[in-house]
């Protein structure tokens, strides 16, 4: 029986008469996870302690429900299983992080840990033989705790230290790893670890941190970028880019020309802050000048905004294969009034307010509302702003509190992803790839569990974390099995053994 229940929002197109486009041949689908939210195990076989595992085993009550990612989905032991669901769901790639501490557990290459490279190299192999591509994200969020005793990203060393663990994974992992993605969503680390205080190492220094952070994560990946040019592209042939995350920013009012100019400051200080410098070798032109003039005005002898000197521009321009882009909603935008908010910030910095029409369809999320055109208006801005870049969309996905039969996602894919569709097919955005976020449920940092957006469900209460398809999991797989979006394709509900068989 196919009862559908929507409970928060109807597909957007399902009723329109649409041109029925199709993904590229050459068009691949993956799903998500990353090291600290999956793997638990998080001080088995000489792993190391990183910041998250220091900062929420002696904070526990900044995490909503008190939890941690000590055991997490436990996939550290339960790999082979994870690798299944995504063989049953049909994916081309799987985009997994590397725990820094699990290969090196100072941080530094005085110690390797031989069973943290033989595990990534389990799980690598292990998808191989599934036919499914690893692609492997390098940092994401969770910084070896000895590195940040010594300061962190805000220092320059950190940035070499960070070399050193790239040439580790490229001599061990790259000769069957061909996509690497060096940072992931640098605004999260940086104004959320060591400017705002929201994330580890929860370290507030609003206006300054983030700044310095930012510089030393952006040196880090050019650097590696370059090594892997001088050291190993011409054996191995991967490519390397940059996961960053972004709403679409919509003017308040479309033919207001101060909200026009609000959403080009907000976008080019939010998202072109990292890419910038990756594609053209410095910061934003309108960054430079307004943290310069709001830096002076507080009273510094110069600009919080770290500087590239010639050499370092030079480096850095061009270090990308790909862009990553991670991107969940979007908001609308009009300038704030000339001075208002906390001095320093950089979201005075930017000068712009943020808010989401309350007409837009909710998600489990109070920041993230149901904006399927804002991808593909986004999308048209990087094309127009960067030459029309490769662009993999790295991260896309919808968070409720658990649902099976989860209509809703089911219906923000489709309606996400025929966006994509439009911007490849009528504004020839080179859009290379998609990512669902993510595999399965898992720890969401400072929501704990309370959050879901995996396409698998996890019961937590249970000690073997036994995963189950919901039903967007069965919508995605018909997506990228006959590359286009059908509007009225659902599974019937729950599923007989004989229709899951089906429809792997």
């Amino acid at each position: 029986m196919q009862t559908i229940v929507f409970l928060m929002y109807t597909s957007t197109f399902a009723l329109a008469d649409l041109p029925d486009y199709r993904f590229p041949d050459d068009f691949v689908f993956g799903a998500a996870s990353a090291s600290y939210q999956i793997e638990g195990a998080w001080n088995e076989d000489g792993k190391g302690e990183n910041i998250w595992d220091r900062s929420l085993h002696e904070h526990p009550d900044w995490v909503i429900d008190k939890s941690n990612g000590d055991i997490a989905c436990d996939s550290y032991h339960k790999y082979k299983e994870d690798v299944q669901l995504l063989k049953n769901l049909g994916v081309n790639f799987y985009r997994f992080s590397i725990s820094w501490s699990r290969i090196l557990p100072t941080g530094k290459t005085d110690q390797i840990n031989q069973a943290g490279i033989d595990y990534y190299n389990s799980l690598i192999n292990e998808l191989l033989a599934n036919g499914i591509e690893p692609y492997a994200t390098m940092f994401h969020w969770d910084l070896p705790q000895p590195l940040q005793d010594e300061g962190g990203w805000p220092e320059r060393k950190t940035a070499d230290y960070f070399i050193d663990y790239a040439r580790v994974l490229f001599e061990n992992f790259g000769d069957r790893v061909k996509r690497w993605i060096t940072f992931n969503e640098i605004i999260q680390i940086c104004e959320g670890g060591y400017s705002g205080g929201s994330f580890a190492p929860f370290i507030k220094n609003p206006g300054i941190g983030g700044y310095e952070c930012t510089h030393t994560i952006l040196l880090a990946h050019g650097k590696t970028y370059r090594l892997y040019d001088s050291d190993f592209r011409g054996k191995q042939q991967g490519q390397i880019g940059i996961s960053i995350d972004s709403f679409w920013h919509e003017p308040d009012y479309l033919d207001r020309e101060t909200d026009q100019q609000a959403s080009e400051i907000d976008l080019e200080m939010n998202f072109g802050w990292f890419v910038n410098p990756c594609v053209k070798g410095n910061y934003p032109d309108v960054m430079i000048e307004r943290v310069k003039k709001n830096s002076i005005s507080e009273g510094y002898n110069r600009s919080r905004l770290p500087e590239f000197s010639p050499e370092e521009q030079e480096m850095m321009k061009g270090t990308y294969d790909f862009i990553g882009l991670n991107h969940y909603s979007s908001d609308k935008v009009y300038l704030a009034v000339d001075g208002a908010g906390d001095h320093p910030s950089h979201w005075v910095d930017t000068g712009v307010i943020r808010y989401q029409d309350s007409s837009w369809p909710d998600s489990a999320c109070s920041w993230f509302k149901v904006v399927p055109w804002g991808i593909n208006k986004l999308l048209v801005w990087i094309k127009n702003h960067y030459n029309n870049p490769p662009v993999f969309i790295t991260e896309n996905g919808f968070s409720d509190y658990g649902q099976h039969d989860d209509y809703v996602r089911a219906n923000y894919y489709k309606d996400y992803l025929y966006e994509i569709l439009k911007a490849i097919h009528e504004q020839n955005c080179n859009v290379i790839g998609y990512t669902a976020w993510s595999l399965m449920d898992n720890f969401e940092w400072m929501s704990g569990y309370t959050l879901r957006f995996g396409l698998h469900y996890v019961d937590f209460d249970d000690p073997e974390r036994p995963r189950t398809r919901k039903l967007s999991s069965y919508v995605y797989n018909n997506i990228l099995t006959t590359r286009h979006v059908d509007w009225d394709y659902y599974p019937d509900w729950p599923p007989t053994q004989d229709n899951t068989k089906q429809i792997n």
